[in-house]
């Protein structure tokens, strides 16, 4: 039989082939094996929630319609074209979003028809999935990305699907590579049969695990929050009486610290729950805002002396005006009117030993509460120069010990 009539044969101008019709009509399911090699992985998007990857889809089945004798190869690569003349499972991405074929320079399709009816059909598509991410530990994550490969027409009791052989059921392109994670190396297959009102669907599924790599978020977020809340700390170390040094220097970290918190969740989704990043910069946001108003309180305690004086001051003149009421009142007794002003209060009689304070005594004594209350304001800025590094160690230990080694070891015991 030459080429071109054996064509004619399985084109169903002979044989009477109906592509309408899947193979073992009206008897067992036909069974599918299914293997995908990834070209390119890539595109993983946590505003969307999904990721994109360029596949071959290899599907193969055993159809007895297509078994010959007469040709004398083993296999037979077809032209794409006749994949309308055959048929073909109704396989569809469950989770897909988008995708395409690929027809340059001429439709990606293969089709390979063996001696016993077994047929290979593979295609390429590049697939944009969904990806539900939990994000509670960005950018310290680990997402699984799955895959879903399902019938749409045929029942379980017309058609199954299953991967070919666990080694190579999914295949990797070699030195594959993404952005910002590590694809690992153990991929796990599974079965997610659907069950619907229309009937029970073959569905099988694989997972990725994408490890990301936060080298990007320690160099643009990490080190310079972590320089921006250091940088306030020099606060402390300026002069209590540099007050624009102070306000400008305290002012301006914190709406650094401001920006730079917006700028870690504009690139993410928004979501109800707190994630990593988000601790960390609301804890270095803390940090600066609380070394704003460690100035404040300092030169609240440094100007305290000055109430204390006028409030001194007020004191002496009350006393200096009851010292009056008792002069006069002393005066008016002598001349036989003191039954008219007895005191009310049992105030004793005679006349008052008060004396006021020279200059120079209220000025000894406004420079030594001066000093005092200066004293105490030079000391919180002592106390804060070792507070605040202190208890920034203790956070940083604390973050990183939960974020990197206790989350991330419950991540990686998940299977």
């Amino acid at each position: 039989m030459s080429p071109s009539d054996f064509l004619d044969k399985l084109m169903g101008r002979t044989s009477g082939y109906d592509a309408r019709i899947r193979p073992n009509f009206k008897g067992p399911p036909v069974n599918v094996t299914c293997n995908i090699f990834i070209n390119s992985f890539g595109s993983v998007t946590e505003t969307t929630m999904d990721y994109r990857v360029n596949v071959f889809l290899r599907q193969q089945w055993n159809d007895p319609r297509l078994a010959y004798r007469e040709y004398p190869d083993d296999s037979l690569d077809l032209d794409p074209s006749m994949l309308d003349s055959i048929w073909k499972p109704d396989l569809f991405f469950a989770n897909e979003k988008g995708a395409n074929f690929h027809e340059v320079t001429t439709d990606n399709k293969l089709l390979r028809i063996f001696k016993n009816g077994n047929v290979l059909y593979s295609i390429r598509l590049t697939l944009i999935l969904s990806c539900p991410m939990d994000l509670k530990n960005f950018p310290m994550d680990i997402q699984t990305c799955t895959m879903q490969l399902e019938s749409f027409g045929y029942t379980m009791n017309d058609l199954i699907f299953e991967w070919l052989e666990e080694q190579e059921a999914v295949q990797v392109a070699e030195g594959l590579t993404l952005p910002q994670f590590i694809l690992r190396d153990e991929k796990d297959l599974g079965y997610c049969t659907k069950y619907y009102n229309t009937g029970k669907f073959t569905c099988i599924e694989v997972k990725f695990h994408l490890e990301r790599q936060m080298g990007y978020y320690l160099i643009q977020m990490y080190i310079p929050s972590l320089l921006i809340v250091i940088l306030s700390w020099v606060s402390f170390w300026i002069n209590m009486d540099a007050a624009p040094a102070r306000v400008g220097l305290g002012i301006t970290t914190v709406l650094t610290m401001t920006t730079q918190s917006a700028g870690s969740r504009a690139s993410l989704p928004k979501v109800s729950y707190v994630k990593a990043i988000d601790i960390w910069m609301a804890v270095c946001l803390l940090f600066v805002f609380a070394a704003l108003l460690e100035y404040a309180a300092v030169n609240f305690v440094s100007r305290q002396h000055k109430e204390f004086m006028r409030l001194r001051r007020r004191q002496r003149r009350q006393r200096m005006e009851e010292e009056l009421v008792r002069e006069s009142r002393f005066y008016l007794r002598g001349y036989g009117l003191g039954h008219c002003l007895q005191p009310k209060d049992g105030a004793g009689e005679g006349p008052g030993i008060y004396s006021p304070p020279t200059a120079s005594m209220l000025l000894r004594e406004g420079e030594s509460l001066r000093r005092r209350y200066i004293d105490r304001a030079k000391r919180i800025d002592t106390i804060s120069r070792a507070v605040f590094p202190f208890t920034f160690l203790v956070f940083n230990i604390f973050y990183w010990v939960v974020y990197k080694v206790l989350r991330s070891e419950d991540i990686h015991s998940v299977p």
